[in-house]
């Protein structure tokens, strides 16, 4: 298996997270679950930095986010598959 760009740590997850630097707009990336090892593709929307989220589904105001299976908290913007889910347009529980 190819170097991933994206990991999904649990199936429930609507979110996952960028692993390498440099994700440009248009990029294919390879997205692994590692509850199970399993892999897809989904294309970047924008330029995500190492480390930020990357929605799964399309995303409104007022989802809920969910990573490692829990709800980590909410969307105040929106986002398309392959978006960058951050501080512009994610609420969390933890801030």
């Amino acid at each position: 298996m190819s170097i991933p760009h994206l990991l999904v740590h649990d199936r429930r997850d609507n979110v996952g997270v960028v692993v390498v630097e440099g994700l440009n707009a248009g990029t294919e990336m390879l997205c692994v679950v590692t509850e199970d090892n399993s892999d897809f593709r989904l294309t970047a929307k924008a330029d995500i930095p190492i480390g930020h989220k990357v929605a799964l589904s399309d995303l409104a105001e007022g989802d809920t986010v969910i990573k490692y299976g829990v709800d980590i908290g909410r969307m105040v913007g929106s986002a398309e598959p392959g978006g960058h889910v951050h501080v512009h347009n994610l609420k969390t529980k933890r801030w």
